[in-house]
């Protein structure tokens, strides 16, 4: 698959938006009715595990969620384009409250005809993530 696949370029840039804290950049690379599973099924973040669909309950996730952080990076170690999909494949490294933590996982990305991401499905074990919380140097 080309480099250029719609399903790469919209995770490349919700990642890029995400990790610079740019809430409005982020937000439009959602189409209208999307849904963002964060992690998929019941959570913290997710009582009912139904996923944040459109895009207020998408800025209300963001304010709960990546506005908390004082740095989030994409480690990103494969990629694999299917259809109207990619999987990423690695760890989101959130550092915050001066403690660093790994959600290692697979992310996977589903874009509508015009590059724009109706689904955001991110399957990680909030156990497994709490296990390496370590201080921030």
């Amino acid at each position: 698959m080309s480099e250029e696949h719609p399903a790469r370029v919209a995770a490349r840039a919700s990642q890029t938006a995400a990790s610079g804290k740019r809430k409005d950049e982020w937000l439009g690379v959602f189409a209208e009715n999307a849904c963002v599973e964060d992690p998929v099924g019941p959570s913290g973040f997710d009582p009912e595990g139904k996923g944040h669909t459109g895009r207020d309950a998408i800025a209300a996730f963001y304010d709960m969620t990546i506005a908390n952080t004082d740095k989030l990076e994409f480690l990103i170690d494969d990629v694999l384009v299917c259809g109207d999909e990619c999987v990423n494949v690695g760890t989101i490294r959130t550092t915050m409250a001066g403690n660093i933590i790994d959600a290692e996982g697979v992310f996977v990305y589903r874009v509508d005809g015009d590059g724009k991401i109706v689904s955001l499905r991110a399957f990680w074990e909030m156990d497994r993530a709490m296990k390496t919380v370590r201080p921030a140097a």
